[in-house]
């Protein structure tokens, strides 16, 4: 069957006549160079003049089924509202499916119901965070089904770059060397670092929080993503789960380079319909035009 015909995904970017054609992506650069192009990126964005209650999810959004929601998921902003009134925005580019009492890689497997995991219980759209090796922290979001919950497992930084560096340098080691845009949420640990995920914020209620909260991209196609626009793998670090460990419950887009895991056999066999789209990282961390 022939692809429909649809709108290209316009990427927030500095409007300047020298950006590069969509495709293949130019080579990242790191470290202070960049600077520059951030801030100019930053300050015409559309999330700075747009309106953010005309573009919030509600409750009808997350009332889905877990994998529906997983899908759903790819495109949409996640927001942080610090204390200062400072946004941090980053795309949702990377999502794992936790469906529930049948999922045995699930922390509701057999509809185990703790003080943990009761957010994974709650209404859609609820927030779950949970710790890992007792340091780190993960965000979820749960769905229709019981138990069931949607991981966020990696985000394109959008807006709050510099606040997002430090607050991943908080935890790292002086001597480290400096990290790439793309490396800031590449994970589900690294993302609640970088956006100031705390555990408070278990249990809360996505469409209606203050302080956290989704939103459509400006940008965002009216159309759905298609067939090779998102990759379907299976999920990360759970390969003790027998036969859930290989379920293809892990979806990410397809090109994007702050995916935490490509699979290549996966991607190998999902047939893009059209170019990829260069991100908003690649076009704040291309070489700056005028030292060519």
């Amino acid at each position: 069957m022939q692809a429909r015909k649809r709108k290209t995904f316009p990427v927030v970017i500095a409007h300047d006549t020298d950006t590069p054609k969509r495709g293949k992506s130019t080579a990242l650069s790191n470290g202070g160079d960049n600077e520059q192009n951030i801030a100019q990126h930053e300050s015409q964005s559309q999330y700075f003049s747009c309106k953010s209650n005309n573009l919030k999810l509600g409750q009808d959004f997350f009332n889905q089924p877990c994998i529906s929601l997983a899908k759903a998921l790819l495109g949409k902003v996640l927001v942080r509202r610090c204390a200062d009134g400072q946004e941090l925005r980053g795309r949702v580019v990377e999502t794992e499916a936790y469906l529930g009492g049948e999922d045995k890689a699930s922390h509701s497997a057999g509809g185990k119901r703790t003080e943990r995991n009761l957010a994974m219980f709650m209404k859609p759209g609820t927030i779950y965070v949970y710790p890992i090796y007792g340091i780190y922290l993960c965000m979820n979001i749960s769905s229709q089904g019981e138990g069931a919950a949607v991981l966020l497992r990696s985000l394109e930084p959008l807006q709050g770059h510099t606040l997002m560096h430090q607050l991943r340098g908080a935890r790292r080691r002086e001597s480290s060397r400096p990290l790439k845009d793309k490396e800031l949420c590449n994970g589900p640990s690294k993302l609640c670092q970088a956006l100031d995920i705390p555990r408070a914020f278990d249990r809360r209620d996505l469409a209606e929080d203050p302080e956290v909260w989704l939103e459509r991209d400006p940008d965002e196609r009216m159309l759905p993503l298609q067939d090779g626009e998102v990759v379907t793998s299976t999920r990360i670090g759970i390969e003790s789960h027998g036969e859930w460990a290989a379920k293809p419950l892990r979806f990410y887009l397809r090109g994007n380079p702050c995916v935490s895991v490509r699979d290549r056999k996966a991607e190998a066999q999902a047939v893009p319909t059209q170019p990829a789209v260069q991100t908003s990282v690649e076009l704040c961390e291309r070489p700056s035009l005028s030292k060519h």
